[in-house]
């Protein structure tokens, strides 16, 4: 078992370096979980904004909390907006509170002010840990909005380092 699973990351390794991200959305539905989960990571180093469709799919469904929550990660790593609603759903609703603190996470550090609305309901959230995320993201939004006022604008690479 131990060969094959070595062979696949073989595998995938060759696949990373010719960035062929098909194959990775293909190894979003393998039965492994540890395979979807580096299949999500790749694909969001590689897949670029085509690649949030297939990811917020693997956070919304995934059988896996884990492979969930690395989902929101790199979705918020990602910073497409197109994840918003995806990362919102998600920190609301998913049973597993390590993926809905991910999620607030993701949602400050991608910096949607479409967000707000949702992060404000999380500060309600059963788990201490998922309202303080969301205080982690209201924080950044209100960050970004203050910088836009004063005519300057947050670097993305700071606003994601400071969101999460």
């Amino acid at each position: 078992m131990a060969e094959a699973k070595n062979l696949l990351l073989e595998e995938m390794e060759e696949a990373f370096y010719r960035k062929d991200a098909e194959y990775f959305k293909s190894l979003l539905k393998h039965d492994d979980f540890a395979i979807r989960t580096r299949a999500v990571c790749i694909l969001a180093e590689i897949g670029g904004e085509d690649a949030v469709k297939p990811i917020c799919d693997v956070l919304l469904n995934d059988p896996n909390a884990l492979v969930r929550h690395e989902a929101a990660f790199s979705l918020g790593q990602m910073g497409y907006a197109s994840a918003v609603d995806s990362l919102i759903h998600a920190m609301l609703n998913d049973d597993s509170q390590f993926v809905r603190h991910e999620a607030a996470i993701a949602l400050g550090v991608i910096g949607s002010e479409g967000a707000r609305w949702a992060l404000t309901m999380a500060l309600r959230d059963d788990s201490r840990e998922v309202r303080e995320s969301a205080e982690i993201a209201l924080a950044n939004l209100d960050y970004l909005a203050y910088s836009r006022e004063r005519g300057s604008s947050a670097s993305s690479r700071f606003a994601r380092l400071t969101g999460g």
